[in-house]
């Protein structure tokens, strides 16, 4: 009897334990939606301000996001306003952030002065992505006295620019400025003339420059009519360029397509470049430059120089350039030297260049004079170990020339499938060779029989870098 009444005792203890618990799940307070729950993540605003997500608990955490938007920063893009301020603030926080990303959203036009996204203090691997469009101002107020750059990138780790949006340097102002229509950048003591005469500053810019940086990269975008230069390279290392379009009037002074000096390890390819300068320029300090599907014309060709200007040395080795075209452009491709300087270039290739009407089609210059008076000079950077190979298609004035220093001469020069037919109404020179030592290694059209063998090279133009 005791043992049953136990029983009882403890099934009556359940079935109460059971029913308080039920009730109170039923009693539990609620809001006016239901049940009270953990807050879900709130969207990103896309200015790199901090977010909130959930953790696996449920619990917000604060996390940091790397998108920064021009938009976010107050910036009209109404290609009237001044949204240079909110470039800077973006680029400011940006450069807090590693692998962050500045977005330049299409469907706008920005308006932007002239200003330097820099380092060193910067994190690594940001990338300006660039879907819309980027003017210049057109009045010469907003450049001062006189600047060199317009949109100027420096001392940074992995800078890439990709998009498919425009840089447009609206260059027709200072190319039309009797002021500044044909004089040179590097000359000094022109460069506040065009200010002084009430036009564009005499220094016209570049219209995007990369300095002192490693591992950029700039892929997609357009860069059009900009006052001078459209895309420069200054002492970077690591450098790819590809899929983009670079555009002014064949006319225009001075606007050369893309400019390299002091870098190396440098790749372009599968781009168009037509322009009013060289498509390609390959200054001092270059090596290890790889050129390749690219387009080139109008301009000037692409070209090796000019080097040694005013007695300085200069120094570029085992660049290749192949698999590309060259179109209605004064030069293909050229070799060019001042008179006086020193150092050397060498290790040079050129492959299967196809050329379309072009006045030189092979060129080497060691007697390069922009239009001043330059005056005769006995040293001169020393060429060696050139080659020519698979180069054909037609020109219009001289198909070959080889015009090298007689104290320098040049060496180690190599042709082979070399051909080339006059157009229409070229001039139909003869191949020309001066102080030019090499080899032809197959049959060359028209027939080349200046090249001098290299037995008879002088040997004391070796020069050091």
């Amino acid at each position: 009897m005791k043992y049953l009444t136990f029983l009882v005792l403890i099934l009556l203890l359940s079935e109460n334990s059971i029913y308080a618990k039920a009730k109170s799940h039923k009693h539990r307070k609620q809001g006016k939606g239901g049940s009270k729950a953990s807050p879900p993540p709130l969207a990103s605003k896309g200015n790199g301000s901090d977010e909130e997500v959930a953790d696996g608990n449920g619990t917000p955490t604060v996390t940091k996001s790397n998108t920064f938007s021009v938009l976010s920063y107050g910036a009209k893009g109404d290609g009237v306003a001044d949204d240079t301020n909110a470039f800077e603030q973006a680029w400011a926080d940006a450069c807090k952030v590693q692998g962050s990303t500045v977005v330049i959203p299409s469907g706008s036009v920005f308006l932007v002065k002239p200003v330097a996204f820099s380092g060193p203090n910067c994190q690594s691997n940001i990338v300006f992505q660039l879907d819309g469009k980027i003017i210049a101002p057109t009045n010469s107020g907003a450049w001062g006295k006189g600047l060199l750059q317009w949109l100027d990138f420096s001392k940074l780790k992995g800078i890439a620019i990709r998009g498919q949006g425009v840089i447009d340097g609206r260059g027709s102002v200072w190319w039309n400025d009797k002021t500044t229509a044909y004089q040179a950048q590097d000359d000094a003591s022109d460069l506040l003339e065009g200010e002084d005469k009430g036009g564009m500053p005499s220094a016209k810019p570049t219209a995007l420059r990369f300095y002192g940086s490693t591992d950029v990269t700039v892929t997609g975008i357009t860069i059009q009519n900009s006052p001078q230069t459209h895309l420069k390279f200054d002492d970077c290392i690591g450098v790819q360029v590809s899929g983009i379009s670079i555009s002014s009037p064949g006319n225009s002074p001075n606007t050369d397509g893309i400019h390299l000096q002091n870098s190396q390890d440098v790749v372009i390819h599968t781009t168009n470049l037509a322009c009013g300068d060289d498509c390609i320029s390959i200054q001092t300090g270059c090596s290890g430059v790889y050129v390749h599907n690219v387009n080139c014309g109008p301009g000037h060709g692409i070209s090796i120089g000019g080097l040694g200007k005013d007695g300085t040395k200069a120094c570029v080795s085992n660049i290749t350039v192949r698999d590309s075209t060259i179109t209605n452009t004064m030069n293909g491709v050229r070799i060019k030297t001042w008179q006086g300087g020193s150092g050397s270039v060498k290790g040079v290739m050129f492959s299967n260049i196809q050329v379309s009407e072009v006045e030189n089609p092979i060129l080497i210059d060691q007697y390069y004079c922009d239009g001043r008076k330059c005056g005769n000079k006995t040293s001169n950077v020393a060429i060696s170990s050139v080659t020519y190979r698979s180069v054909k298609g037609s020109y219009v004035t001289n198909p070959i020339r080889f015009a090298c220093s007689e104290s320098t001469p040049c060496s180690g020069i190599t042709l082979s499938t070399v051909v080339l037919h006059p157009s229409p109404n070229a001039k139909n020179e003869d191949p020309f060779c001066w102080e030019a030592f090499g080899e032809i290694q197959t049959a060359t059209t028209p027939t080349v029989t200046c090249l001098r063998p290299p037995t008879q090279r002088p040997t004391n133009n070796d020069v050091s870098c």
